[in-house]
């Protein structure tokens, strides 16, 4: 059997950082995890290539070559999905789909031959069994929950991780907490389940076998879930694993409570984690309350930003706009917050109603959705009627992306950041050709571009006032010029600086 395992590609994203990875040669920032880990599910006797159509086209000859396509996408995938399920199709080809898209829209794809939706360590094997037999069902779909202790380790090999930027790993799945606008835990569970310590090594000892030297990401959606776990197992297994490595380091989503508890950010921090992603959302508490933020609620969370910056973390940011509780006030509140706070990679978005969640079937049950959510956070679409002056807030959000990534505000952050932040001594990377091909593009682009001005002057501050951090300078100015653009395919050409 012949197995084409296929991503779609992105669109231009927050997240996508397509303009920032032209300064190192890379095609994207991450392999599909999903699939390769469905590739290692499969028999082993099977053929498989992967195509990533975000650093590769997709072929007619690999087409050809396949019996089936299996095919993962997410939700802001929805149009080259489409488009590709259809070329398949049209090759005459068998197509298997599963993946957060079709586990909410598996009815909007008639051509899709094949479903394995949920968790593939319990959907596939069925299927596999089925399709050997003679007589594949069209859906597969459990509502139990995967034992991961039994997920086997991702077939890194298949991806051309030269084009990658980062690669990507996870120890757990679930999440303790419940914002009714997040479809986590109604796909993945509220208890997280985790890999043990022996997985995890085993899978970075494949990654550094196959030479990966650079940033790896754990896409858990909240990786201190389990913090007893983490202290007593993970955390010293990674400790003991980076002894004599060089070139590692990791990245990762956590709550805001990490701030609280000192002792798992020292682990953290000692194990190679130096850069976090925390779901803000708002500074307004009728806000968090209506989205059942808990743990953000009843803590200065500007202070607790600070602690983990102080700690070692770089602290990317979620901020949302939306809430049936927002007033006009609003706006300008989450510009302060985000420049005080000094998180310079911002994602203010326009809060969507997905599909699954607790938040979609209010607003279903109220009438006023009006149709799916397009997955991408950051185009200014809403797919139900707001409680606010519908034009107020696309103005008011338009304001925000307008300020917090303008150069002026958006350097003044960067230097905001640089002086808080206190950087692992164990995070030292060594200096790479691509790192000094993109500090060369940086100058050529930005140093003599529109935003000059705010460039020389973070690079000569950074220089004289924390020149042990000039890496980090030069990484934000490159996805300042990425966040630019992407507010410019936003806001229109008028927006560009």
């Amino acid at each position: 059997m012949r197995i084409l395992l296929l991503y779609p590609e992105n669109p231009d994203t927050f997240w996508s950082f397509r303009y920032a990875l032209r300064f190192i040669s890379k095609k994207a920032n991450l392999p599909p995890l999903g699939l390769l880990t469905v590739a290692a599910l499969l028999p082993e006797s099977w053929e498989k290539r992967l195509v990533d159509m975000n650093v590769q086209q997709l072929s007619q000859q690999d087409i050809e070559w396949a019996d089936y396509v299996f095919i993962s996408a997410m939700v802001v995938q929805r149009d080259s999905a489409r488009a590709a399920i259809h070329r398949c199709k049209q090759a005459g080809k068998k197509v298997v789909a599963g993946g957060p898209l079709f586990l909410s829209e598996y009815e909007d794809y008639p051509e899709v031959d094949h479903f394995v939706l949920n968790e593939g360590e319990l959907t596939l094997p069925p299927f596999i069994s089925d399709l050997e037999a003679g007589n594949p069902q069209r859906i597969y779909s459990t509502t139990e929950y995967a034992d991961i202790t039994k997920s086997p380790t991702p077939l890194w090999h298949l991806a051309k991780l030269d084009l990658y930027s980062d690669m990507c790993l996870q120890y757990s799945r679930g999440c303790p907490f419940a914002c009714d606008f997040c479809n986590i835990t109604a796909m993945l569970g509220h208890k997280p389940r985790t890999k043990t310590a022996k997985q995890i090594i085993a899978e970075l000892d494949a990654l550094y076998a196959l030479g990966w030297r650079g940033l790896a990401f754990f896409v858990d959606d909240n990786f201190i879930g389990n913090k007893r776990q983490l202290k007593s197992e993970i955390l010293p297994a990674l400790i003991e694993w980076r002894k004599g490595k060089k070139g590692i380091k990791f990245k990762t989503e956590v709550s805001i409570n990490l701030a609280d508890d000192q002792e798992l950010m020292e682990m953290m921090a000692q194990a190679g984690f130096n850069s976090i992603f925390v779901g803000i959302e708002t500074p307004d508490t009728a806000g968090l309350n209506e989205c059942q933020k808990a743990q953000n609620m009843g803590r200065d969370l500007l202070e607790s930003v600070k602690t983990l910056q102080h700690n070692g973390f770089e602290v990317d940011g979620g901020f949302i706009v939306g809430f049936d509780t927002d007033d006009e006030s609003i706006f300008q509140r989450q510009i302060d917050f985000i420049q005080r706070s000094g998180i310079v990679t911002a994602m203010v978005g326009l809060l969507q109603a997905v599909n699954g969640t607790a938040l979609y079937k209010r607003l279903q049950d109220e009438g006023r959705l009006l149709n799916e959510a397009s997955g991408n956070n950051v185009d200014d679409s809403l797919n139900f009627t707001p409680k606010m002056n519908l034009q107020a807030l696309h103005s008011g959000y338009e304001k925000i992306l307008a300020t917090i990534y303008a150069p002026r505000q958006y350097y003044q952050r960067v230097r905001t950041f640089l002086k808080e932040y206190q950087k692992p001594v164990n995070i030292a990377m060594p200096l790479t050709g691509s790192d000094i091909k993109a500090f060369f593009r940086s100058i050529i682009y930005i140093g003599f571009g529109k935003e000059r001005h705010e460039y020389w002057k973070l690079l000569f501050w950074t220089i004289t006032h924390r020149p042990k951090l000039f890496a980090e300078a030069v990484t934000y100015a490159i996805y300042g010029f990425h966040f630019r653009h992407i507010c410019e395919g936003i806001l229109g050409p008028n927006y560009a600086v």
